[in-house]
């Protein structure tokens, strides 16, 4: 698993790469060629049977371990994850597609999650409350709520799995989890770290195949005790409401449309640097990425010609070539879908200052774009663009601008510029997000919380929020006899 040439990746049960029943595979392509590059098992629902199985078993071990060795396991995982990080980023980019330094950095940020999770699951403390009878005991306990079923995107292929993965472990949680078939095999890599650590087997396990079917199998069934998923809004609401019927516990990370409000008095220089940083990394398919952009109209021009250097500035190529700095889209679903949206933003006015196009005739290369003075109507003001395209619009009050910011029903992340802290702290106070970044590009770690409100999902991914999830509080009474 952890050699740079492109392994064909099976189903990972009690500790075990196996073959799916029948043998089916589903074809990996390389998104900067289109080219086959591997396989990757389809799992049936008698493998899901039997990774269910080895999950409760993974479950009741898993539990049994105290805390600390528990941590001191997850520990050697994240120092196996670092030392393969640099095979398992070659991997990442050839199946996803970017830049082989993004790859890296995505790598060594799970190892930094799985320590931070590690520490924080021996902090997970019950209480003694005070009793109004003298002769009894109260407590409160913590308890793993049970085996996890995880859902994950291809864009983010190890920092997806492990937000959620470390939490579960953190707690006493077995993982069960359906990767994405896209981009199997660095996920695959992050579980033989877990495997190679010692977990007991069934303590994780990775499943791929139809999604529809597997989300459709797992969520219901009585094994599984908490649902956490991360994609787009509507399949994430249908996933909700398949676990609310079971009344499992659930985590939804969805899509976002986050708003950039560069303020009158921002500094733009500062503003394009950071914001274009977050805008094209990962060719724009974030769920936290800047799409709309609100820019005071007394600078405006200024910022559109700025962001519109910093675009053309950038490197397109294959993510493992060297300078390469934008990689190709993940897949050619989003080359089509960036077209539809720079060809309806123009066709309602709106100006495209650099980009636009595909680029080349092989691979799924889409040059970074700049639309300027984007009406509301255009649904790349609408709907999330998730590739590299910034839409501009300008404003003339900071009222108006977070107006505009809170009108859709997402609320994953938000980004601000300004230098006044009366306009910092009416953007803290209105914003409707669940993470907010100001004068900075977007700076996730392990110990903030990660998540939305309104139709961008509900729980948390990050900090000690996140472990509550994956807890059941159990209140005891006790008088001694």
């Amino acid at each position: 698993m952890t050699t740079s040439n492109y392994p064909d990746i099976r189903l990972l049960i009690a500790n075990e790469w196996v073959d799916a029943t029948g043998g089916k595979t589903i074809p990996v392509l390389n998104p900067a060629s289109g080219k086959t590059i591997g396989t990757v098992a389809h799992a049936a629902i008698a493998d899901l049977d039997r990774a269910l199985e080895a999950a409760r078993k993974g479950f009741e071990a898993w539990r049994a371990i105290p805390a600390a060795e528990r941590a001191a396991t997850m520990r050697r995982a994240a120092t196996l994850l670092r030392e393969r990080a640099g095979d398992i980023a070659r991997l990442m980019t050839q199946e996803q597609g970017k830049p082989l330094a993004e790859a890296r950095v995505e790598v060594m940020a799970g190892a930094e999650i799985i320590d931070w999770f590690a520490a924080e699951g021996m902090r997970v403390y019950g209480r003694i409350v005070p009793a109004r009878n003298p002769a009894a005991q109260q407590l409160v306990l913590k308890e793993p709520v049970g085996p996890v079923a995880a859902f994950t995107p291809w864009n983010f292929p190890i920092n997806q799995v492990v937000r959620k993965l470390a939490a579960a472990l953190a707690t006493g949680c077995s993982f069960l989890c359906k990767a994405p078939e896209e981009t199997p095999a660095s996920p695959a890599a992050l579980f033989q770290c877990f495997v190679d650590a010692g977990v007991p087997a069934g303590t994780v396990g990775l499943v791929f195949g139809d999604p529809a079917e597997i989300s459709g199998y797992l969520i219901p069934h009585p094994v599984i005790r908490k649902v956490t998923f991360t994609g787009s809004t509507p399949v994430g609401k249908q996933l909700a409401a398949l676990a609310g019927a079971h009344m499992k516990r659930a985590t939804m990370e969805l899509g976002g449309h986050a708003p950039v409000i560069v303020a009158e008095d921002a500094d733009v220089a500062l503003a394009v640097k950071a914001a274009g940083a977050a805008k094209f990394r990962n060719a724009g398919q974030v769920c936290i990425s800047p799409t709309r952009f609100l820019v005071h109209n007394s600078i405006k021009a200024e910022f559109v010609r700025a962001m519109a250097a910093h675009a053309e500035g950038l490197k397109l190529g294959d993510g493992l070539a060297e300078g390469t700095t934008l990689g190709p889209l993940a897949n050619d679903r989003r080359l089509a879908a960036m077209a539809k949206v720079v060809e309806d933003a123009q066709a309602k006015g709106a100006q495209v200052v650099t980009g636009g196009k595909r680029v080349g005739s092989e691979g799924n290369f889409f040059a970074p774009t700049i639309l300027s003075d984007v009406p509301l109507e255009a649904s790349v003001f609408n709907d999330e663009p998730f590739g590299p395209v910034a839409a501009v619009r300008g404003f003339d009050t900071l009222e108006e601008a977070i107006t505009e910011a809170n009108r859709l029903p997402y609320g994953l992340a938000g980004y601000a510029f300004t230098r006044s802290i009366k306009n910092a702290q009416q953007l803290m106070n209105r914003l409707e997000v669940g993470m907010l970044w100001m004068n900075q590009p977007a700076t996730p770690s392990a110990e903030l919380p990660f998540g939305g409100v309104k139709d961008s999902g509900y729980g948390s991914e990050g900090g000690p929020e996140a472990l509550e999830a994956y807890l059941n509080t159990k209140a005891v009474s006790m008088v001694g006899v």
